[in-house]
């Protein structure tokens, strides 16, 4: 897929999401085989460029091209600026952010809001594209609601106002995460454009992702929840859409050294405390499917250093390596020593 001057291989990429996708992530994300990974969100109020928030947001020191920037807002002009601020502190790719389905980010007309009105939909797009001189991309969903399902007019909106490519969630606004996407709104949209379209949207697995791709002609796919806890499925997609093969699944050993990587880095990119309690949501995802989860999360939970969480976790993953039948007390052990 080509985004303007760079070639996105793989087709894999990984979605942005609030919260979830820092650095940290992205760069484990496309250590593991995703083609393109954009930061999460940041808002295109210049008041809130210089909090610790959006400092972190606009981190991209050490990422490999390219590198994506999400923003997100309702005024044109102000979106505009927005895009040149995060080029001239490295943004490679600006993406502009129509999908989130939020309340808070609703309630202010942005994200997926901005879809009910579409004239401002063009001023916004003409207005960022025409600010920068770096590839705009779109994300939207498939409209507002089941009776405002809009995503085709929006989709002709972007390509007519420049927007290099666009990614749409096979959902309407009013569904946010529930029920399932679907994708023949995608297909339509993908058949009307000349430029590159993402499908994103319940993409999780190896199959679901080459189904989407010959179901709609897209020209990738977006994953994004599924990705959470388990970073290696954009190395399992991509080889799988080039072999026709499943890979086998990563060892204990491999996923214990992918988390504790991450620990590390979470530590190391936002200090102590903040570091080890943004650190927990990921040890929840990546236990999630892992023997005596309840037990794992429980103990985890209650290391407030980040030396501790290393050692807790490290603790359990050895010992279900060993085959210990209740890995949770080895650590449970731990903690009692520590505290």
């Amino acid at each position: 897929m080509q985004i303007g001057p760079y070639n996105i291989q793989p087709n894999v990429v990984l979605a942005p999401m609030a919260g979830v996708t820092d650095k940290p992530f992205r760069l484990l994300c496309k250590r593991l085989g995703a083609g393109l990974a954009a930061s999460e969100m940041t808002i295109s109020d210049p008041r809130f460029w210089t909090t610790r928030k959006s400092l972190h947001r606009m981190d991209h020191a050490g990422e490999p091209d390219p590198i994506s920037v999400q923003i997100a807002g309702t005024e044109p002009q102000q979106l505009a600026d927005a895009a040149r601020y995060n080029v001239d502190h490295g943004a490679q790719i600006i993406d502009i952010n129509m999908g989130c389905p939020a309340k808070k980010v609703c309630n202010a007309w942005a994200g997926s809001a901005l879809m009910r009105d579409e004239d401002l939909v063009a001023r916004i797009l003409t207005a960022v594209v025409q600010a920068v001189d770096v590839p705009v991309t779109l994300k939207i969903r498939t409209g507002w609601d089941c009776d405002h399902r809009n995503g085709p007019r929006i989709a002709h909106i972007a390509e007519d106002s420049g927007i290099a490519a666009l990614a749409v969630h096979g959902r309407t606004r009013d569904q946010h995460y529930t029920g399932q996407a679907e994708y023949e709104t995608i297909a339509a949209i993908k058949a009307a454009l000349r430029i590159p379209v993402l499908a994103n949207g319940d993409i999780d697995s190896p199959q679901k992702a080459a189904h989407v791709l010959a179901v709609t002609g897209v020209d990738a796919v977006m994953i994004g929840r599924a990705a959470q806890g388990r970073p290696w499925i954009f190395r399992e997609v991509a080889h799988y859409l080039a072999t026709g093969e499943l890979l086998a699944p990563p060892s204990l050993d491999e996923v214990r050294d992918i988390l504790l990587g991450h620990l590390h880095a979470l530590h190391d990119f936002y200090g102590e405390p903040q570091g080890v309690r943004i650190a927990r949501k990921h040890l929840g995802w990546y236990a999630k499917d892992r023997p005596e989860n309840a037990a794992f999360r429980a103990v985890v939970n209650r290391a407030d250093d980040a030396a501790s969480q290393i050692a807790l976790t490290t603790d359990y993953f050895n010992a279900l390596a060993a085959g210990l039948p209740h890995a949770h007390a080895t650590a449970d052990a731990h903690v009692a020593v520590a505290l």
